[in-house]
């Protein structure tokens, strides 16, 4: 049996499709900007003593890699579930 979602069910869904990608690009380039800003400023700020800014940019680099991550794995997740859908 062939389960697959119909995509084409809805009208418009082509544009909700592209919407959504450009969006998960747009939140997966700014979450590695992030991680890349806050491990500079967590380096900088444990390297002069600054142990307040030091904390916020270690939460600020854990928050934008749960973010990447998060991203990236509902897309993978997702697309593992369409396929399982298929071999049942």
């Amino acid at each position: 049996m062939d389960v697959f979602p119909d995509f084409d069910g809805l009208g418009g869904i082509g544009n909700l499709r592209e919407v959504i990608g450009a969006l998960l690009t747009f939140v997966l380039v700014i979450a590695v900007l992030m991680l890349i800003v806050c491990a500079l400023i967590w380096a900088l700020a444990t390297a002069n003593g600054h142990h307040a800014t030091a904390t916020k940019a270690r939460i600020g680099a854990w928050t934008a890699l749960g973010a990447a991550v998060l991203a990236g794995g509902g897309i993978a997740w997702l697309n593992w579930l369409i396929n399982l859908g298929q071999q049942l």
